[in-house]
């Protein structure tokens, strides 16, 4: 076998803080974090000097984890505009499962959600969203219907 199993989804921030208040009201338990720096680290990313906070949170499930980190060397880059559309090459997004999604939706705005579209109906399968969350990280709901 190959793998084992996907263990995190790694996302870079601007503000450590506001990034996991955005996922902990998503539903995400945070299961803590720390400071990164030293040798290891910077042989992993390629990077000198790595030195980053992070948090790693964990779906109520405990079967999926997101590590959020922020840079405090060498500082994050921009990757452009943080209002790309979905259609970018690289662009990303980390699907959640939830059982309001207009419930969820209302909840992640205070924190700077904001929907891409609306909320779209899939036969009589699925209401699904995309939403852009903090940095720019586009987050999909889905709820299951029936």
């Amino acid at each position: 076998m190959a793998i084992q199993r996907m263990d995190n989804v790694g996302i870079v921030v601007g503000d450590l803080d506001a990034a996991v208040a955005f996922f902990v009201e998503l539903g995400m338990e945070n299961e803590g974090g720390g400071e990164v720096e030293g040798g290891f680290a910077d042989t992993c990313t390629g990077l000198d000097g790595v030195r980053c906070r992070i948090a790693m949170l964990r779906t109520p499930d405990g079967h999926s984890r997101l590590e959020l980190a922020q840079y405090r060397h060498p500082e994050a880059r921009d990757g452009g505009p943080h209002d790309r559309p979905h259609n970018i090459l690289g662009t990303h997004r980390v699907m959640f499962a939830v059982d309001d999604i207009e419930d969820t939706v209302a909840r992640l705005r205070p924190h700077g959600g904001t929907l891409l579209g609306g909320i779209a109906r899939y036969e009589d399968a699925y209401l699904l969203c995309y939403l852009r969350g903090p940095d720019g990280i586009i987050v999909g709901l889905a709820q299951e219907l029936g």
